[in-house]
């Protein structure tokens, strides 16, 4: 029986999260509406299964679907059937695992299924968004259009992710070093100048006195401590893997200061291109919205784009819940709205995706050049505090010495 995660809001407008355990999807949504509730987002949880199932379907680089893309679509247009043209694919691969896939994809071709079902078999190499893409160019006619549209969206997507992830590792990379040489200076050095201080005798100032009680305590629980932070650690991965966890730190990594905003700017930049890509391409809309909602990365906006969803089911626009979502700028959403009025959603997000897009790129270039000095000086206070604390009483002794 499948596993669902579950977000819904009741009466009071108060939003639930949790899983069970039901035939259906179907039929959970039954049981949420027999209690009143009105339903957000339900995920289907993936069964637990082997190692060696895991390494059959396992994930593959979003460089290599640009390129598989790419040839694709080339070969289709020249002419060449599908499956001939994935197995020669297949064949000039160094990846083992997309190999696999590809030699699978095929052998379902010959035996009878579209290249869109074929690929739906494999959700962890081929997303919702890559197999409705394909969907669509199979009911269009135009795949090998379709194919370079979807390589072109990957490349942007890449290059967003990458500029974002390179300027959020510089400051996580910098603080655990920092983390590091105060560990290392509090436990190993500072016990050094226990002994001078011992041999002086007198009172020691309050700076170094905390700071040699740091040291102690440090040097005496320091398995406690580890033991401790790992715990931490893995409680804390286990939260955020629920639903309710997921909402609370996505919430929580939009609020916080410059970085909350590039990290809004860049969801915005991915939710305008990838729902532009679809609707372009002839996607539903209500199937857009889904895979946009699921392929967001944040909770916050996989629940306002469905929350766009249900209003579209019952007639209503898109705009309003995006905007009473209070994560999507005024900009945004009035452009969304003027695009939904004058039939031109598709241009009006895509100029959202590259006003975004731009955005990204200076907020990453503002925050690398800002981060570089801001580590600069904590890392001063933090070690220059340590050396003062440290020569306090040498000062104290030069001065009674000096009188």
């Amino acid at each position: 029986m499948p596993t669902f995660a579950y977000v819904v809001k009741d009466k009071a407008g108060k939003t639930h999260s949790g899983t069970l355990e039901v035939d259906s999807r179907n039929a959970l949504i039954e049981q949420l509406w027999k209690q009143e509730f009105v339903v957000l987002s339900i995920d289907e949880r993936a069964p637990n299964k082997s190692v060696l199932m895991k390494l059959g379907q396992g994930r593959v680089r979003s460089d290599s679907l640009v390129i598989f893309s790419r040839q694709l679509a080339t070969m289709v247009d020249s002419g060449i059937p599908i499956a001939s043209a994935i197995d020669v694919l297949g064949d000039q691969l160094e990846d083992r695992q997309f190999k696999l896939i590809l030699k699978k994809l095929r052998d379902d071709i010959e035996a009878g299924a579209s290249l869109s079902e074929a690929a739906g078999r494999h959700p962890r190499a081929f997303s919702d968004f890559f197999v409705n893409m394909l969907r669509a160019g199979e009911s269009s006619g135009r795949l090998d259009e379709i194919l370079d549209r979807v390589a072109s969206y990957l490349e942007k997507m890449n290059g967003l992710q990458n500029k974002v992830r390179a300027s959020l590792f510089y400051p996580a990379f910098v603080s655990v070093l920092a983390f590091g040489i105060t560990t290392f200076l509090v436990v190993v050095i500072v016990p050094k100048f226990k002994d001078i201080f011992t041999q002086l005798g007198g009172q020691l100032p309050l700076p170094t006195q905390l700071l040699l009680s740091l040291s102690e305590f440090m040097r005496h629980y320091i398995v406690y401590e580890v033991v401790v932070v790992i715990l931490t650690i893995f409680a804390f991965r286990a939260y955020v893997q629920t639903p309710g966890g997921r909402l609370w730190a996505d919430r929580l990594s939009l609020k916080i200061p410059i970085i909350g905003k590039l990290l809004q700017k860049f969801v915005i930049a991915r939710f305008s291109r990838t729902l532009a890509t679809l609707v372009k391409s002839g996607v539903p809309i209500l199937g857009s919205l889904e895979i946009v909602a699921k392929t967001s990365g944040n909770k916050v906006v996989e629940l306002a784009v469905m929350s766009a969803r249900a209003s579209i089911k019952e007639g209503e626009n898109i705009s309003d819940p995006l905007a009473a979502s209070k994560v999507f700028p005024p900009m945004v959403t009035r452009m969304i709205a003027v695009g939904e009025k004058t039939g031109e959603l598709e241009k009006m997000l895509t100029k959202i995706a590259d006003f975004y897009e731009s955005e990204v790129d200076a907020a990453v270039t503002a925050l690398t050049s800002l981060i570089e000095p801001l580590v600069i000086a904590v890392l001063g206070v933090i070690i220059g505090g340590i050396v003062v604390a440290l020569f306090l009483p040498v000062f104290q002794i030069s001065t009674l010495v000096g009188k």
